[in-house]
């Protein structure tokens, strides 16, 4: 096992991070801008070091800085955490070269899983279905043209390298195509340093749905069940929850052995998760992401397993010694992300958090790293805090999340808590019918 891990985030997922390590007897260090000195994370982390100032380029995705901080404090291994550099594959590359382990997949896994067309030749080859749509396309090719005629309006425009709702384009007509194509290939630019984009149909209204995978070095592979995360405002997640209601269990078992045995097949380490649309009974892959997300509290709290502990004892060359048939879903567990935002115009609200309260009780988890007195940036994501609710079903679970909402507060910044409210009481909500759709189509809010 390792003596010390360099965590390469902030805020709350390195504190998630920190806490695993500290179980496991691990010692930490924490890396931080300008910006960050004083979060939790480095307060409470073993060492710290400052790499550089508030803006993510100049510290957060600032590859030889990190490589600097972990030789300066002899970590021996790196936790990218989720965002920034968590799925680049280069960062993998360079930390493995320079003498240090990796705390995610093979730099080549997240190469060819990062690629939004070579992650779907790797699930067709697997078995997975797919979406219907293209391999790499240009504005500036005429055949295209054709080929969106082929698949059929609507069409996305998605770019290859994209991730987190962005570089996403629909296109409703064949008049707007190529415009829009120009227009995407633009901000893929922008945002993930690769132009390259492709085609899909355009599914109404589908659930999105995604599976919880662990694989290790010695040929094993397990899912954590399911998610659904089809509450969401402009492709980022909102609400998710576990396990996905009204969809027969005979097709999630079945997705489940594709997908562990595609984690085989590529012969993929660590965490990792495959995202599905779901539509009239069938699942249609989108994409794998090769890191932890976001929501994988819903799957711990289900199944009782501490999927970042496992991570770890992964990359420090331990086989997983849990078998699938011991993995079972422990009633229902709910998510909603609290970010620093306006509730109805959803800017971001960085400042001061001038007093908060987090709920508590059974069934409760917080995951956040804010405190009394701490700075919101305006530089980073405006997650602030994760309450997750666990109860013998749906409706317990709904119920504690109600209570857990209304306990909660926070004065000094806005948040999207009313938002988070607004839904968990709405109707179609309570009834689970939900699909990606459902803010602007039920709750009219774009």
């Amino acid at each position: 096992m390792f003596s010390k891990i360099l965590i390469a985030n902030r805020g709350e997922i390195a504190l998630r991070v920190l806490k695993a390590c500290k179980e496991m007897g691990i010692g930490t260090v924490a890396i931080y801008s300008e910006a960050d000195k004083d979060l939790k994370h480095v307060k409470m982390a073993d060492e710290a070091v400052c790499i550089g100032p508030p803006e993510s380029s100049k510290s957060y995705l600032n590859i030889p800085a990190i490589i600097s901080a972990c030789e300066l404090t002899n970590a021996e291994a790196i936790h990218p955490g989720v965002g920034f550099l968590a799925e680049n594959d280069h960062f993998a590359e360079q930390v493995v070269a320079s003498g240090y382990t990796f705390i995610g997949p093979d730099p080549e896994s997240i190469r060819i899983m990062g690629n939004k067309i070579s992650a779907k030749e790797m699930a067709v080859d697997a078995g997975l279905q797919c979406v219907p749509g293209s391999g790499r396309v240009s504005a500036t090719n005429r055949e295209t043209l054709s080929k969106a005629k082929e698949i059929g309006y609507p069409i996305m425009i998605k770019a290859a390298a994209g991730g987190g709702g962005r570089g996403i384009s629909i296109v409703y007509e064949e008049n707007d195509l190529i415009p829009k194509m120009k227009l995407t290939q633009q901000e893929a630019l922008n945002s993930f340093g690769s132009d390259e984009i492709y085609l899909e149909k355009f599914l109404d209204s589908p659930r999105h749905i995604e599976v919880q995978v662990l694989a290790d070095n010695f040929g094993n592979a397990l899912h954590f069940y399911e998610r659904d995360c089809s509450i969401q405002r402009k492709n980022q997640k909102i609400v998710e929850e576990a396990p996905a209601l009204n969809i027969p269990e005979e097709k999630k078992q079945e997705l489940f052995k594709l997908c562990t045995e595609c984690c085989k097949k590529m012969k993929y380490k660590g965490a990792g998760t495959f995202e599905f649309l779901y539509k009239d009974e069938e699942f249609y892959f989108i994409e794998m992401n090769t890191r932890l997300q976001v929501e994988h509290t819903v799957s711990e709290m289900i199944t009782d397993y501490d999927l970042v502990k496992l991570q770890i004892g992964i990359a420090a060359g331990e086989e997983l010694e849990i078998k699938q048939e011991e993995i079972s879903v422990r009633g229902h567990a709910i998510q909603c992300r609290i970010n620093a935002e306006h509730p109805k115009t959803f800017i971001p609200s960085p400042g001061k958090i001038t007093e908060w309260g987090k709920p508590g009780g059974i069934g409760v988890r917080v995951d956040s790293h804010v405190y009394d007195g701490c700075i919101i940036s305006p530089y980073y994501d405006a997650l602030i805090a994760k309450i997750c609710t666990q109860g013998k079903d749906r409706e317990e679970a709904l119920c504690r999340m109600s209570f857990a909402l209304e306990e909660f507060f926070v004065e000094g910044i806005d948040t999207n808590k009313e938002l988070q409210e607004i839904i968990l009481s709405e109707e179609n909500f309570r009834k689970a019918n939900i699909s990606i759709n459902y803010l602007e189509k039920v709750l009219d809010i774009n």
